[in-house]
C-alpha cells in the first residue's frame, strides 16, 4: 500500500510539472507573437513617419515654386470692357457745331503723348500750370466716340495744374489763338478706372484744343 500511495503522488507531482512546463511553453509562445505583432506594428509606424516626411518635403518644394512663380512678373489682365490693346478708329459721331475735325490717327493708340500744332497761334505763350481758356474737343480711341466738347456752348477755363496730364504736359508752349492736336495714352488721361460711360478703362483720347486766353499763375 506504501508503495502504491507513493506511486500516486510521484504520477501527480509529474502531472504538475507537465503542466507547468506546457504553461511556460504556451507563455513563451505568446510572448513570440506579441513581440513579432510590436515589431510589425513599429515597421508600419516608420513607414508611415517616412511617408509623411517625404510628403512633407514634396510640399516644401511646391511651396517654393509657387513663391518663386509669384516673384516672376506677368502682364496685369486688363480689366472688363478695357480698351488696353484695342486700336484707334476714326471719329465716329457728326461733329458739333463750329467744331474742327479731330484728325485721329487710325491703327494702334498712343503709347507717348502726341503733339501736333494744327495752327500756331500769334498770342502769348501758355506757361506751365497757367490757367487758361479754351475751346476742345475728345474723341475716344478704340470707339471714335466724341465724349465731350465746348464748341457751340461756351468756352471753358481751366487751371493746367488742375486738369489730366496729357492736358498738364500738352498745353503749354501753344500760343493764344493756336490749335493743337493731342493724342493722349490712357496713362495720362484717366488710366484703368476710366471716367463716366464715354471714356473706359484704359482708354487713350484724342483732342483738338484751341487756346483763346492765358494767364499765368
Amino acid at each position: 500500500m506504501p508503495s502504491v500511495q507513493k506511486n500516486r503522488q510521484r504520477a501527480v507531482q509529474r502531472a504538475k510539472l507537465e503542466r507547468a512546463r506546457a504553461a511556460q511553453q504556451r507563455a513563451a509562445k505568446r510572448r513570440k507573437r506579441l513581440i513579432a505583432a510590436v515589431s510589425i506594428v513599429a515597421a508600419i509606424g516608420l513607414i508611415g513617419v517616412f511617408a509623411f516626411l517625404i510628403a512633407g518635403g514634396d510640399d516644401d518644394k511646391t511651396d517654393v515654386t509657387a513663391g518663386d512663380s509669384t516673384n516672376t512678373t506677368a502682364p496685369t489682365p486688363a480689366a472688363p470692357g478695357s480698351a488696353a490693346g484695342k486700336p484707334c478708329v476714326k471719329t465716329a459721331d457728326p461733329l458739333p457745331a463750329g467744331a474742327p475735325e479731330v484728325a485721329v490717327k487710325e491703327g494702334p493708340a498712343p503709347e507717348k503723348l502726341i503733339m501736333e500744332d494744327i495752327s500756331e497761334g500769334t498770342g502769348a505763350v501758355v506757361a506751365p500750370g497757367a490757367t487758361i481758356t479754351v475751346n476742345y474737343i475728345g474723341v475716344a480711341c478704340s470707339t471714335g466716340k466724341i465724349f465731350d466738347y465746348s464748341y457751340g456752348k461756351e468756352p471753358a477755363t481751366f487751371a493746367l495744374s488742375g486738369v489730366i496730364p496729357g492736358w498738364t504736359q500738352g498745353i503749354p508752349g501753344m500760343k493764344v489763338g493756336g490749335k493743337r492736336l493731342l493724342g493722349i495714352p490712357s496713362a495720362l488721361a484717366y488710366g484703368p478706372q476710366g471716367s463716366g460711360a464715354d471714356i473706359g478703362p484704359d482708354e487713350p483720347l484724342w483732342f483738338v484744343v484751341e487756346v483763346l486766353e492765358s494767364k499765368a499763375t
